[in-house]
């Protein structure tokens, strides 16, 4: 079993992210990011969802996401090259004598510190998956008082956008379906 990442263009309507959400309830599957946002195009927003699944698996949630009337498009992201990030917040328990290092590891991460206070910082960060896991276990030790993060998103590389409408078949433009 692998991490199979997935773009669900859908309807920007209530209710789509709960029968979303309930799809993957109802077949046991545990969603592991799950990121929702508008896109480019008015009505329409872009799902990042996050699934650990085999390739037989994978290819049945991808059916089964297309059977929601909502759902525009579905592509399965895991084979292709792309860009993940991921973002955290992460707020720690500092005193005067360690906020310094505690700044000192944020730099090392490339993450910024957003917010000072005599007992906090806070630290954002963005980066893949590995990176803030890798930033969370160095910031540990200090005390970690609170942490909210996004989940992944995720866009294949490259020149070419995926449209959130399904590109034709040869034959629905055969037979005059509007283009």
């Amino acid at each position: 079993m692998s991490l199979h990442t997935f773009a669900a263009y859908v309807e920007d309507k209530p209710g789509v992210l709960n029968r979303v959400a309930s799809l993957f309830r109802r077949r046991a599957f545990n969603i592991e990011s799950l990121t929702v946002g508008h896109t480019e195009q008015p009505g329409v927003s872009r799902m990042t969802i996050a699934v650990e699944a085999d390739d037989l698996t994978a290819r049945r949630v991808e059916a089964m996401l297309y059977k929601l009337v909502n759902v525009l498009r579905v592509d399965d992201l895991t084979a292709r090259s792309t860009v993940e990030r991921d973002l955290a917040l992460i707020k720690v328990a500092v005193t005067p004598t360690n906020r310094t290092e505690v700044m000192q590891l944020a730099d090392v991460f490339r993450a910024r510190i957003v917010d000072v206070t005599n007992e906090s910082v806070i630290v954002e960060t963005t980066g893949t998956e590995d990176k803030i896991e890798g930033l969370i276990e160095v910031l540990r030790p200090f005390g970690i008082i609170e942490m909210a993060r996004t989940g992944i998103v995720s866009m294949s590389r490259g020149a070419a956008g995926i449209s959130p409408n399904p590109p034709l078949v040869a034959a629905e433009v055969r037979e005059g379906a509007p283009a």
